[in-house]
């Protein structure tokens, strides 16, 4: 046995020893809204990377990004260092004047919704084009389709969405319109690793999609994300946002990949300026690094385990909750399968229950829960002044601002933590000292 070996040997024990999972004490110990679940192979592989000592995007980098290209159905991914990163670079590469014609300018509109998470929405206003705001559905938390069909305008030239709490919007009315109008499709599916939408995964249907690698989502990677692409051309652009915005596409650790990599003129430089210090873009440095992958790695050898896990926990939920007076319970997208990253329940507005009462029982009872994420975030305080073409009007968003929240489904979460959730949701909605109002 190698150093090396023996090394990964007694990380990987030393792991499974502090990893081991304790009792479970209703009232006592906690049951969090989300999480990681790491075992011994997991910070094994954190180990392994570290003593290769290179740290930046290397081996274990690229192995990464072929094998969740391969797992999602895409036709190859970018690996960031956020999903709120992957958002601004999937949009942001459909802004480079590369792409001739079809490239987003300013002022350009991209249909989305009023309700969801900040980062869907900010590369929209970050990149100067128009957010054009719709309602979502009540139970499914996703865009009302006629709306979205209504909304498509003559400067509408883009979709950027997410796949609520993992629930797929209706890809096959938003295809429909990408393809009759000739717009781009950014799919968000930072929530939704392992959805599928009429069998295929989420991730495989934009133009560019994103998906999120930190500890409450599907798999981790600590902090990071990924860009999936379809096209070689958008590609380039997405590495390019990523990486400073220079015009060389050379690998971490390569030069001269074009061979001419001193025969270059571009813009008003010099001939010969070397071309690893040329920039096409205005961008960023949102690389992750090695070790991440290396987690990225272990994690999706599990990520089929997971996605059925969180399944059967929506499942013993539903089954636990259904029937009980004045709860919305959420429902699938038809033709989806959602790998659920939350369990979404909104308190009927008739209903004489004060949610934020029940959020601060449940906390008191170590039950963790969050709400949908901004609400109507033209109703937060950073986007009072956005400018914002809103269709229709946004009455279920306003709903899910005010009566909505979501506990966890996350696969460390365990039956009896999972009833415990459901007893005590019920035991405060049928308590008539709760019904004080709304």
């Amino acid at each position: 046995m190698t150093s090396r070996e023996a090394i990964l040997r007694d990380v990987r024990e030393f792991a499974t020893e502090s990893l081991a999972s304790r009792e479970f004490v209703p009232g006592e110990s906690p049951v969090p809204v989300s999480g990681k679940v790491l075992d011994g192979d997991d910070i094994a592989a954190l180990v392994d990377a570290s003593l290769d000592g290179w740290l930046t995007a290397g081996r274990f980098t690229e192995q990464f990004q072929r094998s969740l290209a391969r797992y999602v159905g895409a036709r190859g991914s970018v690996f960031v260092n956020s999903g709120s990163s992957a958002n601004l670079v999937a949009l942001s590469a459909l802004t480079s004047p590369k792409l001739g014609k079809r490239a987003l300018k300013e002022g350009d509109e991209v249909l989305t919704v009023a309700m969801g998470f900040p980062t869907t929405v900010n590369p929209i206003i970050q990149n100067r084009l128009t957010p054009v705001m719709v309602d979502v559905e009540l139970g499914t938390y996703d865009a009302i389709p006629d709306r979205l069909r209504e909304a498509v305008g003559p400067r509408t030239r883009a979709v950027m969405m997410a796949h609520t709490l993992g629930n797929p919007f209706d890809l096959g009315v938003v295809r429909e319109l990408c393809k009759e109008h000739g717009m781009w499709l950014v799919e968000d599916s930072c929530d939704a690793l392992g959805s599928t939408y009429e069998g295929k995964r989420t991730g495989s249907f934009g133009d560019t999609a994103t998906v999120s690698f930190y500890p409450a989502h599907h798999i981790t990677t600590g902090e990071g994300g990924a860009v999936f692409f379809r096209s070689p051309l958008v590609k380039k652009q997405v590495e390019s946002f990523r990486d400073w915005g220079r015009d060389c596409y050379c690998e971490t650790g390569h030069d001269n990949t074009c061979l001419k990599r001193f025969e270059w003129q571009l813009g008003d430089l010099p001939e010969g300026y070397d071309h690893k210090y040329i920039y096409s873009h205005i961008g960023y440095n949102l690389k992750a690094t090695d070790m991440q992958a290396a987690l990225g790695l272990s994690q999706l050898a599990k990520l089929d385990h997971f996605v059925e896990r969180r399944k059967e926990n929506y499942r013993h939920l539903t089954s636990r909750l259904d029937g009980v007076e004045g709860l919305l319970l959420p429902r699938a997208t038809p033709g989806s399968d959602p790998s659920w990253f939350g369990y979404p329940i909104t308190l009927d507005p008739e209903l004489p229950v004060n949610r934020e009462a029940l959020l601060r029982f449940l906390d008191a009872r170590h039950i963790g829960t969050r709400l949908m994420f901004a609400g109507n975030i033209l109703r937060q305080p950073a986007y009072r002044n956005v400018e914002a073409r809103v269709v229709g009007d946004l009455t279920n968003t306003d709903i899910v601002m005010r009566r909505t929240f979501w506990v966890g489904t996350y696969p460390g979460l365990t039956e009896p933590m999972l009833d415990y959730i459901a007893d005590s949701i019920c035991e405060f909605i049928t308590d008539p000292a709760n019904r004080t109002g709304a």
